[in-house]
Formats: C-alpha cells, sequence, structure tokens
C-alpha cells in the first residue's frame, strides 16, 4: 500500500508538471512574439469563475496578440505541494495563484516583486498587505477575503430574538444562545476537521478580544502568546465546545463545506464564514434568501475594544522568478485584477472583489453590510502567522476541544513555533 501511494503521488505530480510553463527549462515558456504564459491555479476549473477568467484573458489578448495564455487547474488539496515541487526544480508555471498570508511569504524567493509593474493598480485595489513581505509586493489581490459572523434571522425570530439586533457582549451572545437551543438549533456551526476552526475563530472574535494595541502588535509581529487576551481567545474556543455552544463532532466535521451545509440547513444560528470563494453571502443566500441572511460584528468580550471586519487579501496572482519576460507576466495579472474581469467574478462568483471601485448593492443586506466595514476593518490575526504555525495551531485545537491539551499548554508550543518562525 506505501508503494502504490508513493506511485500515486508521482503520477499526480507528472501530470501537474506536463502544464508547466518552464516544462523543458527554466525560461522555455515565455512571453513575446509566438511566446506563451502557463497559469497555475484552482479557480480557473469552476463553472462560476468561467466568465472571469474569460475576461481576463480577452483583456490580455488586446495588448498582446501573439502570447497564448493556459490556465491548468490544480486540485486545491494538493496545490501547496505541487507547487512546492515545481519551485524546488525551477521548473514551473509562469504565473501562479496563491492565498495572502504564510503560503505566499513562505515562496517570495521563487517570485519577482511587482510594485513597479502594478505600480497604476496601487490605488484601485485594496488587499496588498497578504502579499507583501520585507516592503515589496509579490501577487496581485483578486479578491478580500475575511471573516464575517453569519446568522441565520429565522431561527433568531423562532428563538424569540430581534434579528436585527444581535448581541454586542459576549454575556449577551451566550443568553442568545441559550435561547436558540430551546428552539432546537445550535448556536455555531463548526468544522474542525481540517483545523482550520480555529484560524476563523481567532481572526472572527479576535477584536473584540485584544485590546487595539495587543492587536496590532500582533499583525506587526510583536506577539504576546502569554497575555491574557490572547489565552482568553483559546478558553473562550474551548468553553463553547464544552459548553455545547457547537454541533455534536465538531472535529470529525469538515467546515469545506459540512460545516457550511449544517448552517445553510437551519440547524446552526451563526456561522464564521468567508466573504469569498465558498462559505459565503452568495452561497448561504441561496438557501436562507438575502433578506434572511444577516452578518454581525463580533461580540465584545475585554470592555473597550472596538470591533472590526477582520480581512485581507483573499486570493492573488504571482509571478515566477523563471519567466522568461517578467514584464508581460505582469500584464497578464493585471488583466486577472482588471475591474471588468473582477465585476464577472463577484457577480458569477460571488467574490468581494479587491477593487474597491465595483458596486455590490445588487448582492443583497449581507454583501453591501460586509463591504461597508471594510473601511474600519483590519488584517485578520490568523494571516499573520506563518503556515507551520497555522498547522501546528490546527491541531492544538483539535486537543482543545477534545479535552487532551490544556489552553496553557498550547499557547506555549505556539509560541516557541512561531519564534521559530
Amino acid at each position: 500500500m506505501k508503494q502504490r501511494a508513493v506511485w500515486s503521488a508521482v503520477l499526480v505530480l507528472g501530470l501537474a508538471m506536463a502544464g508547466c510553463g518552464s516544462a523543458a527549462g527554466p525560461g522555455s515558456s515565455s512571453g513575446g512574439s509566438e511566446g506563451k504564459l502557463v497559469v497555475w491555479d484552482w479557480k480557473s476549473g469552476e463553472p462560476s469563475a468561467a466568465p472571469y477568467i474569460e475576461k481576463a484573458k480577452a483583456d490580455f489578448a488586446s495588448k498582446h496578440p501573439d502570447v497564448a495564455v493556459e490556465f491548468v487547474a490544480q486540485p486545491f488539496d494538493q496545490y501547496y505541494t505541487l507547487l512546492g515541487a515545481a519551485i524546488q526544480s525551477g521548473k514551473g508555471p509562469d504565473v501562479m495563484l496563491f492565498n495572502g498570508g504564510g503560503q505566499i511569504r513562505d515562496r517570495v524567493d521563487a517570485l519577482v516583486p511587482l510594485d513597479d509593474y502594478l505600480a497604476e493598480d496601487k490605488q484601485r485595489l485594496a488587499g496588498w498587505d497578504a502579499f507583501t513581505k520585507d516592503g515589496k509586493i509579490y501577487a496581485g489581490p483578486v479578491t478580500l477575503q475575511g471573516h464575517p459572523i453569519y446568522y441565520n434571522k429565522t431561527l433568531y425570530e423562532k428563538a424569540g430574538l430581534d434579528p436585527e439586533s444581535p448581541a454586542t457582549t459576549w454575556s449577551e451572545f451566550l443568553a442568545d444562545c441559550a435561547a436558540i437551543a430551546k428552539a432546537g438549533a445550535k448556536c455555531f456551526a463548526l468544522g474542525n476537521k481540517e483545523g482550520v476552526g480555529i484560524q476563523f475563530w481567532l481572526s472572527a472574535l479576535g477584536s473584540g478580544i485584544l485590546t487595539a494595541a495587543e492587536y496590532d502588535d500582533w499583525i506587526a509581529g510583536k506577539r504576546d502568546w502569554n497575555s491574557p487576551a490572547v489565552k482568553r481567545v483559546f478558553q473562550l474556543w474551548k468553553e463553547a465546545g464544552d459548553a455545547g455552544l457547537n454541533n455534536d463532532g465538531a472535529n470529525s466535521t469538515a467546515m469545506f463545506n459540512d460545516a457550511f451545509a449544517l448552517f445553510q440547513s437551519g440547524k446552526a444560528a451563526h456561522v464564521i464564514g468567508l466573504m469569498s470563494d465558498v462559505g459565503h453571502w452568495k452561497d448561504f443566500n441561496e438557501f436562507l434568501t438575502a433578506d434572511k441572511l444577516g452578518v454581525m460584528s463580533a461580540p465584545v468580550v475585554t470592555a473597550g475594544t472596538t470591533p472590526s471586519l477582520p480581512y485581507d487579501g483573499g486570493i492573488g496572482y504571482a509571478v515566477a522568478k523563471w519567466t522568461k519576460d517578467p514584464k508581460v507576466a505582469a500584464d497578464l495579472v493585471r488583466s486577472l485584477t482588471s475591474t471588468d474581469a473582477l465585476k464577472a467574478f463577484y457577480a458569477d462568483a460571488g467574490a468581494i472583489a479587491a477593487d474597491t471601485t465595483i458596486d455590490v448593492s445588487a448582492g443583497g443586506p449581507a454583501a453591501a453590510t460586509i463591504v461597508a466595514e471594510i473601511k474600519g476593518g483590519k488584517p485578520a490575526l490568523h494571516v499573520a502567522l506563518s503556515s507551520k504555525t497555522l498547522d501546528l495551531m490546527g491541531r492544538l485545537s483539535q486537543q482543545l476541544l477534545s479535552g487532551s491539551a490544556t489552553v496553557d499548554e498550547v499557547v506555549k508550543q505556539l509560541a516557541a513555533s512561531d519564534k521559530a518562525g
């Protein structure tokens, strides 16, 4: 069985590398006359993204009619493994998609800084920080990604709660959860099988727990894991599980998309979701209807805090350092972040686009609330952490829910991981 698994991995990698822009060696795929650019991502194969990709390709073709563009959609669960192998070999796509945060920051040595190429777009687009390291930009932001707390107004009504006035403090929130339980629903839909639930919890609730100074220090890399407020994040995570606020078996429930399905089906009143991609306002509108989908701010846990929407650049396209003509590849990134292309992505896929000039009023109250809160939003806390620390936090969060680890043990290990970088 082990040998079969190894050969399966080799086969998948071989198929992926067949779509490399530099399959015959670094720089063999080039922009320019009769050239070709290869793009790796995990979005272009989705039907809802097709109009976005077509708009971007048309925009690029108007500037570079002699340069062919090939999109190779890779499976997301293997994407960074495949990309890592390509980077190690120096043979890969010319343009590649990244999540903001640790995934791109850990790989900037393989990427071209894009500051000079994307200078004209800096005012129009938001979310740059998630694709920046040491003051240099490495990708053009396509979407904004954040973690609103969505709630089901119909369940609020059944529980005798005012759906237009969700709780503003943690004690009020717990009282609402008790009323919701009496009405036959869980308070939270939580999926932590992948260990991702704790990331959403940290970012969605953090602005109501950490002081403004602690929040800013966290984002700046000056994190005090022994702070009572930081420990409180993880204590609440455990307390919510122990109190039965979550659906049963949260550690064996996949967030994508089982937890979201629990919320959509009315079995839980709240879910910490996304602004774009999946588990977001457009998905939920289809099940709850737009007028019954609410978005609430994080309840205040620490007096004096001011809750804000946590968001960053969601996904963005970067340029590989081995591409023959970085300027042409960067032009493709500009087309992939053009206003017309991003309008299509918003309309068909429900993405909250990085282009702040796009009107989202037709998306319903939840989308409008999210966009209105962007101006006062802050970067998501978990995005500031390295991918290594995020992986560890996921495993430890499962142990907290199961009762096999204490909060003190968890923050001690996370502090050591964060310090090691």
